[in-house]
C-alpha cells in the first residue's frame, strides 16, 4: 500500500526540470526534513551513503573570494551512494557504466521551495539505476 501511495505522490509532484537529464520532485516541508527524509530512504534501502555533499553552504561560503553577491540556493546537499547488486549488473552489461557510478540525489531550496532530484540515465541496464532512485526519492516524498 504504501508503494502505491508514494507512485501516486510521484506521479502528482514528478517535473522535468530545465535540464532535460535531471528530474525533480517538490517536497512539502523544511530543508532539514527533506535531507533527512533522503538519508533515511538510502538508508532504509539498505545503502550506505558514501559522502554528503553540502554544495550550497560552499557556495554561500565562497561567493566573496570569487567576487559574487548571488545566493544561489537557501540550502543544496547531494547525497552519494552506491548499490552493489545494480551496479555489478550494470557493468557487467557495460564496464563502462562505472562513469555514472556512485549515484546521487540533491536536495535544494530556492525561491522556488524545496526540491529532490536526481540525474536521468540512458536506456538499457541503467534503467535499474533510474528506477532505484525514483524509488527512494519516492519514500522520502511520502516520508
Amino acid at each position: 500500500m504504501r508503494i502505491l501511495i508514494a507512485c501516486l505522490l510521484l506521479l502528482g509532484w514528478a517535473q522535468t526540470a530545465q535540464a532535460d537529464n535531471t528530474v525533480l520532485y517538490t517536497y512539502d516541508g523544511s530543508f532539514d526534513d527533506a535531507t533527512f527524509a533522503v538519508e533515511g530512504a538510502i538508508v532504509g534501502k539498505g545503502l550506505v551513503i558514501d559522502y554528503v555533499s553540502h554544495t550550497g553552504e560552499m557556495l554561500a561560503r565562497t561567493g566573496a573570494d570569487v567576487g559574487s553577491s548571488v545566493e544561489i540556493f537557501k540550502g543544496a546537499d547531494i547525497f552519494l551512494f552506491c548499490s552493489a547488486v545494480i551496479s555489478r549488473k550494470v557493468m557487467e552489461a557495460d564496464p563502462m557504466n562505472i562513469v555514472h557510478c556512485p549515484y546521487s540525489i540533491f536536495v535544494i531550496e530556492d525561491d522556488n521551495g524545496v526540491r529532490i532530484g536526481h540525474r536521468t540515465y540512458p536506456e538499457g541496464p541503467m534503467k535499474m539505476v533510474q528506477d532505484l532512485l525514483t524509488s527512494i526519492v519516492g519514500d522520502a516524498v511520502a516520508f
